[in-house]
């Protein structure tokens, strides 16, 4: 792989090529990218999506979209500063008229968009969907289908629907986003399809990217890119830029889902003082730490120094490791790499199982579970029916509430796709309400 290449601001559909040097550095083309995330309605329902704690009335706690918010300013930060150490080392790309905030525009982009695939109720959304399909009904109903079609549906993936929903041409709007190449690029962080499944230890392996409907269109930016491989066990490298997309996702959950649980009192204050302040020992300033009176405004300290240093820390590993990013042989995270890794431990350690274990959040995997897939039944019910021209009257009012995008093709790969997708578009709010409409409580 290339820097060049891998900086392609070409976008689907385009006839003529785009040159760094011709854009207008007021409206760059990777921050164009940024602003149409941000005003998509899927990036907008995230405000009510569930990070980790669900509907809290305790104070203050993370929603998905705050989350993105997040991790997308910590990658702008990641980007630029590997962008200024990556424009000393390959002076080729000022003379292409690059600039270091453009790798923090691609970076932030890639991260803002980072869960927009993902269902209401967290990572149990997406099994839950898998579920449906794994039961007598649902696994019936792909029977016709390719074996991989038929994995897509099995291990409904959040990445690949995020991928899926960018690139997908509603009305008004052929195409999707029409995102660059570069910022996609960055944003597949599992480039591959859902088979075949092979033992492998490389990160970008672990899950896969891509559904069958998009299988062309990933092509497509994988050759604009450069990031087809000859390893048939790896088919494509992962772009570079994902690494640090990852990086900041992974900083965020780290501290701010270890902030999240603190102050919703689930962790001990006087424990997670001292773990944060193990990860930030170098730095902090004993007078002005020592001043501060309340827990919060203690954490929000030892937080900002805990985010400093992970950013730093993880630009120094992305650039020693320059060599194995670029052949696509780095199998394994940055974090995992840092020389903080043993303190991201002992957080994650505590988080897991004093947060992510907590009462309140197993309910709502429970409640997650039974809520989706009775609308998942009822949605695919009606799609199929209305495929094979057998609608009842109660389908007929299902199909009311689905996007007429959901119902024009005439593959059942398709339709079911379409379906798992809407219900994956839900926020946790109407999800919720639909599944008593659909159970019969007004």
């Amino acid at each position: 792989m290339n820097w060049l290449q891998l900086l392609s601001l070409k976008k689907h559909g385009d006839t003529m090529p785009r040159h760094r040097k011709d854009q207008d550095d007021l409206r760059l083309g990777f921050e164009v990218d940024y602003d149409r995330i941000i005003f998509s309605s899927q990036f907008r329902s995230l405000q009510d999506k569930t990070q980790v704690i669900p509907l809290s009335q305790t104070g203050f706690v993370h929603t998905r979209l705050t989350h993105s918010l997040e991790v997308s300013v910590v990658g702008r930060s990641l980007g630029r500063m590997a962008g200024k150490h990556l424009l000393e080392k390959h002076p080729e790309l000022q003379e292409n008229g690059y600039q270091h905030q453009d790798f923090g525009a691609i970076v932030a982009a890639a991260a803002l968009a980072h869960d927009i695939g993902n269902p209401p109720f967290g990572h149990s959304g997406e099994k839950a969907i898998g579920s449906y399909f794994a039961n007598e009904k649902g696994n019936a109903l792909m029977s016709s289908l390719s074996r991989k079609q038929q994995q897509d549906l099995l291990d409904f993936e959040g990445n690949a629907n995020g991928y899926h929903l960018l690139n997908k041409t509603v009305a008004g709007s052929p195409g999707g986003l029409r995102l660059s190449y570069a910022t996609l690029g960055a944003f597949v962080k599992y480039p591959k399809e859902s088979l075949p499944k092979k033992p492998t230890t490389h990160i970008s392996q672990k899950k896969y990217g891509i559904f069958q409907a998009d299988v062309e269109h990933f092509n497509d930016v994988a050759l604009e890119l450069g990031l087809n491989s000859t390893d048939e066990n790896q088919p494509f490298h992962r772009h570079p830029l994902t690494y640090l997309v990852e990086a900041a996702d992974d900083i965020c959950y780290t501290i701010i889902d270890f902030e999240d649980a603190i102050n919703l009192g689930h962790i001990a204050e006087d424990h997670a003082l001292e773990l944060l302040i193990n990860l930030v020992r170098d730095n902090i300033k004993t007078e002005t730490y020592t001043a501060l009176t309340t827990t919060a405004d203690r954490i929000a300290y030892l937080r900002s120094l805990a985010i400093g240093s992970l950013i730093t820390d993880c630009v120094n590993v992305f650039m020693e490791r320059q060599d194995a990013l670029l052949t696509g042989s780095l199998t394994t995270s940055l974090t995992d790499l840092s020389r903080f890794k043993p303190q991201i431990e002992d957080i994650l350690s505590i988080t897991r199982e004093q947060l992510y274990r907590h009462p309140d959040v197993v309910e709502k995997e429970i409640a997650g579970y039974k809520i989706l897939t009775s609308i998942l039944d009822a949605v695919i019910t009606a799609s199929v029916n209305h495929l094979n021209s057998q609608v009842s009257s109660y389908d007929r009012l299902i199909l009311e509430i689905l996007p007429a995008s959901a119902l024009v093709s005439e593959d059942l790969y398709d339709r079911l796709l379409a379906a798992c997708c809407y219900v994956a578009s839900l926020t946790d709010t109407k999800s919720s309400r639909l599944f008593h409409i659909i159970n019969g409580k007004i």
